[in-house]
């Protein structure tokens, strides 16, 4: 069973939101991205702009290939996320 590591806010999540540091929440999961700004073909900007919510409609509107989530899968830093009262609780992988 994942032990909890961290509690964070969805206010201290958002708070990467840099390209020095960058965090996306994707379906109940936890990226840094920041390593990933430059390549990501629609800009930084947009990954940017996903930032201090739960990015998952923007991601999978956006149309994103097998191979895109496979990669994405690489910047998962918190593998199980639970929203409570507005409070993130991180899981260790």
């Amino acid at each position: 069973m994942p032990t909890l590591s961290k509690l964070y806010s969805m206010q201290e999540a958002s708070e990467h939101n840099t390209k020095d540091d960058c965090w996306v929440v994707i379906d109940g999961k936890v990226y840094d991205v920041t390593t990933y700004l430059d390549e990501h073909p629609g800009g930084d900007d947009v990954v940017l702009a996903a930032t201090g919510k739960d990015a998952t409609e923007e991601f999978e509107d956006a149309g994103h290939s097998k191979s895109a989530k496979e990669l994405m899968e690489t910047f998962c830093i918190v593998v199980s996320v639970s929203v409570v009262l507005g409070f993130l609780y991180l899981r260790k992988k």
